[in-house]
């Protein structure tokens, strides 16, 4: 079975190498499956200045920052890990993006635009028929989800959930395709986009937390985490 691990570009000349090596780590990092079973977690110093193009020493100063913000783990004399949530954290994270996405979508069936309306629909109409975009509906779902945050408005919710962003977007990239939730889920998106072009806030922010605490159900009854 092939093995998940980053996805790496090399870095160009920049202003800051630190700060496009952050970047560019916390993108990978981000667009990893990391609850995958077959996830490569350890990160190789050497390998990852190579294939940057880039010195140690920016390298570093990128790895100690995304330590600081626990999306790796420098070990002494071991490594350095991306790090991967425990169940229990994992359903807590879930729960609180629940909480904050519902409050986005509400204030998005206040305040979303003509634009924003027809960027969810885009997010939404092309996979009701989910069985032929199977390839591409995990990425839409992903999208979609980060559109309703964006819609909402608020700056403060959208810096909250990029913290949790990479644990959550693993996690359902992993669970999607289980037990019919594709098709479950695109059915939940076409209540959600409707509510909220109805502009009707109280059911948009009912329908998204109850589409999220799904995922945490779901989880908690059929995932195992190492």
């Amino acid at each position: 079975m092939q093995k998940t691990s980053l996805k790496i570009v090399p870095i160009g000349e920049s202003q800051s190498l630190k700060t496009r090596a952050y970047e560019a780590l916390k993108t990978a990092i981000a667009g990893m499956n990391i609850y995958d079973d077959n996830a490569v977690l350890r990160l190789d110093e050497r390998d990852l200045s190579a294939r940057f193009g880039i010195s140690r020493t920016p390298l570093r100063e990128a790895l100690a920052q995304l330590d600081q913000e626990g999306l790796v783990k420098v070990v002494a004399r071991r490594g350095i890990f991306i790090v991967r949530k425990t169940k229990a954290e994992i359903l807590d994270m879930i729960t609180a993006w629940a909480a904050l996405e519902s409050m986005a979508a509400r204030l998005a069936a206040e305040n979303a635009t003509p634009e924003d309306i027809k960027e969810l629909h885009q997010l939404t109409d092309p996979y009701c028929d989910v069985d032929r975009h199977m390839g591409e509906y995990s990425d839409a779902n992903i999208r979609f989800h980060q559109a309703i945050i964006r819609t909402g408005g608020n700056q403060l919710i959208e810096q909250i959930t990029d913290g949790l962003f990479s644990h959550v977007r693993a996690i359902r990239n992993r669970t999607i395709f289980e037990k019919d939730r594709a098709k479950s889920s695109i059915a939940d998106h076409k209540e959600i986009v409707a509510a909220i072009e109805d502009r009707n806030a109280d059911l948009a922010e009912k329908l998204v937390r109850e589409h999220t605490l799904k995922l945490r159900k779901h989880v908690e009854q059929f995932v195992e985490i190492e």
